[in-house]
């Protein structure tokens, strides 16, 4: 079957995604010395260390500081596990020097300010300590939300050394970016250990500004696939349509790469 005309993503969409590859991969010109991947397994493996770092600097070596450590550290192992053994192409991608820095500057470095903001006394004497029943419900959001990202993303990976195409079943079978609704799980389980609006802001500039923008360029990608229109009407893109109805196609999509 031929291939069908692509919808087109919303026009800022279309803009920002310009703008988000120009600024990590492209800005200042010149030599491209390392992947964009080097980049963001630095900052993923370098979270632990950091963590620990404040730890020291502060004195701080409360149970909320050794938990922020394990799960967030843990993560970053998690992440660096993955892209040995199922990378994403997208990050394999060699970028300028600015461009990288940019990357850590306005988007990997403000990961750490979650845990600068639990440890540091910076907030003050009295600030935001999490009770137990938090940390319980924080641990448990970002096991859920690591679970989530690293089965979608070992499915797409595997189904995709097969057959190229439209994923339709599995873990993605309700939702269309469930591997970005386990990373914004476990992100957000970081924000609700420190109890200040400043992370979720983060949060919420990064997933609008990277996340949402590269969902919306996927599925331009995506919308020239016989399958697709019948697909995105039995799915949601974050969250699963729990009434939908199902379907017996199948395809397959090569994946790209998603901001993280």
């Amino acid at each position: 079957m031929g291939e069908l005309t692509k919808t087109p993503a919303p026009m800022w969409a279309t803009w920002m995604d310009r703008f988000n590859r120009w600024a990590s991969r492209d800005l200042g010109g010149g030599p491209r010395p390392f992947p964009l991947a080097w980049w963001i397994n630095v900052q993923k493996v370098g979270t632990a260390p950091f963590v620990f770092a404040l730890m020291v600097a502060y004195d701080n070596f409360s149970v909320a500081a050794w938990v922020y450590l394990a799960l967030h550290g843990t993560y970053g192992l998690c992440w660096l596990l993955k892209h040995l053994i199922f990378p994403d192409p997208g990050w394999d991608e060699l970028v300028t020097l600015l461009g990288g820095v940019n990357s850590w500057v306005f988007v990997l470095g403000l990961y750490w300010v979650a845990p600068f903001l639990l440890i540091s006394d910076v907030l003050g004497a009295d600030r935001f300590q999490p009770s137990l029943p938090l940390i319980a419900a924080a641990i448990s959001l970002h096991t859920l939300g690591v679970v989530v990202m690293m089965a979608a993303d070992t499915q797409k990976y595997f189904v995709l050394k097969v057959q190229r195409g439209l994923i339709e079943d599995g873990w993605i079978k309700r939702v269309r970016h469930i591997n970005s609704t386990g990373e914004m799980m476990l992100y957000s389980a970081y924000a609700l250990m420190v109890g200040h609006w400043i992370p979720w802001v983060i949060l919420l500039w990064v997933w609008g500004g990277l996340f949402l923008t590269n969902m919306l360029m996927k599925e331009q990608s995506l919308s020239r696939y016989p399958g697709w229109a019948a697909y995105k009407r039995r799915s949601g893109m974050l969250l699963p349509k729990i009434f939908a109805k199902s379907s017996t196609a199948t395809h397959v999509e090569p994946s790209q790469a998603a901001g993280r």
